[in-house]
């Protein structure tokens, strides 16, 4: 299942970077992560419905999970409990599992208190410690 679920998740997130083209360079650098901010920022203007906000949190989150896969490594795992999918990286040295349709969907529905930027930032700084110390850790 994890080649499928893999599979999947970079396939939705190189659509996101094709049909987004004209609003930032989604070249799957960190970077990139602040004009998908900011897109996720206006899309909290609009009156979304529970089908499109489902649409958008998982389309962008997969974005975010290839950001962070290309860059630190890991391997998808399926989460029966959340009914979505939870980038694991570094084991078995350490582990730091990231959750990325919870905060995409947070930051649409929450505005700049779940800034996407931020947030990578804490899953990088856990990577680091991970490796130097064999942390382990959920980003939420």
């Amino acid at each position: 299942m994890t080649g499928k679920l893999e599979e999947d998740i970079r396939f939705t997130a190189e659509s996101f970077t094709r049909n987004f083209a004209d609003r930032g360079n989604f070249d799957f650098s960190i970077e990139s992560l602040q004009p998908l901010d900011e897109l996720l920022d206006e899309a909290g203007d609009f009156d979304l419905g529970e089908e499109q906000l489902d649409s958008i949190s998982s389309m962008a989150g997969c974005y975010v999970f290839e950001v962070a896969r290309r860059n630190f490594g890991g391997v998808y795992v399926w989460s029966p409990d959340r009914q979505q999918p939870v980038l694991v990286t570094g084991e078995p040295d350490f582990s730091v599992s990231l959750l990325a349709f919870d905060k995409v969907r947070g930051r649409i529905q929450n505005g700049a208190e779940d800034n996407i930027p931020f947030y990578f930032s804490g899953y990088v700084q856990a990577v680091e410690k991970g490796r130097s110390t064999g942390y382990r850790a959920t980003i939420l």
